[in-house]
């Protein structure tokens, strides 16, 4: 599994990029074959609350599924975009077994 962390109008931190990297690599455990994974971090007017963009793309075989949150913290939008993309990823896995 590759994965792309991009930090769009400030520097994502190392303890940030290991937070998403630790709650990223739990998703192999929903689905095994994820090629890539793109993370994307935006901050949107910067002093309000609620300015953080987080969107989640994962590269399996035959689609990319994505997710997007915006929250407070990047750190609540990832855990909001692994919960989300584990269901997505849940629902695909169930129709590859139907097919």
């Amino acid at each position: 599994m590759n994965l792309k962390i991009q930090a769009i109008h400030f520097d994502a931190t190392e303890k940030l990029a290991a937070f998403i990297e630790k709650k990223v690599t739990k998703l192999e455990k929903s689905f095994e074959d994820i090629k890539d994974v793109d993370v994307l971090l935006k901050v949107v007017k910067p002093a309000t609350a609620m300015n953080k963009e987080t969107s989640l793309s994962v590269a399996v075989p035959g689609t990319t599924l994505f997710v997007e949150k915006t929250c407070d913290t990047f750190e609540e939008g990832i855990d909001q975009c692994v919960d989300a993309m584990k269901v997505q990823l849940a629902k695909f896995k169930e129709k590859q077994r139907n097919h």
